[in-house]
């Protein structure tokens, strides 16, 4: 995966930022994955073209209407494309934007993750 200058720093402070949130490196699609407890909230990688992606499970709704106004934001690059939206990182999708992006995607799979395992992620913060 090549470097992305513009946007790669923002996206790991953005993530790691995020309570509870872990990375790793998967070297089969050479894309670095961020969860929340064991549930993958964003990707970043590429498609088979070279483009730098980060993918991220957003709500339908929020997806289909980020992507309406958004060109730069499209169905998830090999993912579901309902729940997946991927951010093509050298178009014009603005740095707020990309933040929010990531700050729902994270708060999409919390919300999936069982009561108890929100508690221990919370009482960690503290």
């Amino acid at each position: 995966m090549k470097p992305c200058e513009k946007w790669d720093q923002l996206i790991e402070q953005t993530a790691l930022e995020l309570p509870g949130t872990t990375r790793d490196y998967q070297p089969e699609w050479d894309a670095i994955r961020y969860f929340v407890g064991e549930l993958m909230f964003a990707m970043r990688g590429e498609n088979k073209n070279g483009d730098s992606l980060l993918t991220l499970k957003l709500p339908i709704g929020d997806g289909e209407m980020l992507r309406s106004r958004y060109p730069d934001i499209i169905p998830g690059y090999y993912m579901n494309k309902q729940h997946w939206n991927s951010l093509l990182l050298a178009g014009d999708v603005p740095e707020l934007v990309l933040i929010d992006c990531i700050q729902l995607a994270y708060q999409t799979v919390f919300m999936k993750l069982t009561k108890k395992k929100q508690r221990e992620i919370a009482e960690r913060r503290h």
